[in-house]
């Protein structure tokens, strides 16, 4: 059996092409209220946490003095180097590492940001510890994640079809629960800001790589929410077209010492 680390570095590996291109991770909107969250200004020093492909780490970067990514998949940091060479970007900083042991001293950083990072971790609370451990008091943490219904149910089903359609996943928790994890490792109760995405099934399983066969299941998971709820998210039919809207949360918190 493969590693839950082994699991990322494959699909991530496989995915950095297609995801980095993909509409909603590219969304300008979306982007834009991570920024606004973060109130980033010209001293600021900016970590992006799982930065994939530095989509979000380039967002930054005409606001803050540096921006850092760091993320464990190589062909991730690769896209995200080619991205702020497209867009001349220059204050930017790429390392490879683990989100569960960041390799920077405490209060290095005064925002530290991650964006759907969160369901791939098998503890989620270990990485948003570490976050706070390397961000300044007074300065902001920065988590943005889609999030799984309320109802257990339809949570339970949410996560079995996102498992199957990426490998790597490992749960959505619902908004409750996200914010619960700043009170868990003592941080203040976070803002929340909360924004939809909407994508075709089709153009969503064209940047991921479920098992062989699974993608009949997933289709037809997604057609039969549209008529019951049973994912608790909206699900619209257009004749073949299968057109799904996420929901998440950007929550913003300042670590006070």
């Amino acid at each position: 059996m493969a590693t839950h680390r082994e699991i990322i570095l494959d699909q991530f590996s496989r995915q950095a092409l297609p995801f980095s291109a993909a509409a909603m991770i590219n969304d300008k909107g979306a982007l834009k209220m991570i920024v606004d969250a973060a109130q980033p200004g010209p001293k600021d020093t900016v970590l992006d946490v799982a930065c994939g492909p530095g989509l979000v780490v380039c967002a930054f970067a005409p606001y803050a003095e540096r921006v850092t990514g760091i993320d464990m998949t190589p062909a991730m940091l690769d896209r995200a180097r080619r991205l702020a060479a497209e867009q001349s970007v220059r204050n930017v900083d790429w390392h490879r590492g683990d989100i569960y042991l960041l390799p920077y001293a405490a209060e290095s950083f005064t925002i530290v940001v991650t964006r759907y990072s969160f369901h791939h971790l098998i503890d989620p609370v270990a990485a948003l510890r570490e976050m706070a451990r390397v961000c300044a008091v007074k300065g902001r943490i920065v988590v943005v994640d889609a999030y799984a219904p309320e109802d257990s149910y339809q949570a339970a089903e949410f996560n079995r079809v996102e498992r199957l359609r990426d490998p790597s996943h490992v749960r959505s928790l619902s908004l409750s629960a996200l914010l619960d994890l700043f009170a868990r490792v003592g941080l203040p109760e976070p803002r929340a800001t909360l924004y939809e995405l909407q994508v075709e099934v089709r153009s969503l399983l064209a940047r991921a790589f479920p098992n062989p066969g699974d993608e009949i299941e997933i289709v037809k998971t997604f057609r039969a929410s549209a008529a019951d709820g049973r994912l608790g998210i909206p699900v619209h039919l257009d004749g073949d077209n299968v057109h799904v809207t996420y929901r998440a949360a950007i929550l913003t918190a300042q670590p006070s010492g």
